[in-house]
């Protein structure tokens, strides 16, 4: 199998704990009629530059029941800002509306093969995959985007068309994996398209 999840497969079942607390797994969100689970993190240039549209798609999809759920995968000893304590403070400052979750031995972005610092992955109401990559084309700098890649993938998807762009390549830091240098990436990691 690839590294990163292929379309079509199914949203891989998780055990962690947010911001708030408490432990949230797929269950947590089977009301849901699409999941977007996105790996992000507290200190990357491309996901504050990408935030608020992050924060605006989240918002405008929540009255069609679309869930946003943050997942920050690195490693506190590459960055002491990913900590839990860290997610906490930003969570707090920025009031997000996403579940934001601590994974803290890197499994879930192991088995969803998450590459950068955002990556997102859609799934549909039986929680097959149908969208994976980028949320805008120009994540740093969101004045020089041009496309919105995820909005793009909600509207098709919940107004019963086709995804016509279904795969495009993370844009961001990548993870940082435990006891490997920063810039580090597994050997099967590859891009998307």
């Amino acid at each position: 199998m690839p590294f990163t999840l292929p379309l079509g497969l199914d949203a891989i079942d998780f055990h962690l704990q947010a911001t708030d607390g408490k432990f949230y797994s797929l269950k947590n969100f089977q009301s849901a009629k699409v999941l977007v689970i996105f790996f992000t993190c507290n200190h990357c240039p491309y996901v504050f530059g990408s935030d608020e549209i992050t924060r605006k798609t989240a918002d405008r999809f929540k009255s069609k029941n679309v869930a946003f759920v943050g997942i920050n995968s690195n490693s506190k000893q590459t960055v002491p800002e990913d900590s839990y304590e860290h997610m906490i403070e930003r969570m707090e400052k920025h009031k997000f509306p996403w579940v934001y979750l601590y994974d803290p031995t890197q499994e879930t972005a192991l088995s969803y093969g998450a590459l950068r610092t955002p990556h997102f992955f859609v799934f549909d109401q039986d929680r097959k995959l149908i969208y994976s990559g980028r949320a805008v084309d120009s994540p740093r700098d969101t004045s020089k985007m041009t496309s919105n890649d995820l909005e793009k993938a909600l509207e098709e998807h919940l107004s019963g068309h086709a995804i016509q762009t279904p795969l495009t390549n993370p844009i961001g830091c990548n993870i940082k994996w435990e006891g490997k240098p920063a810039k580090w990436m597994p050997d099967d990691a590859c891009d998307l398209v």
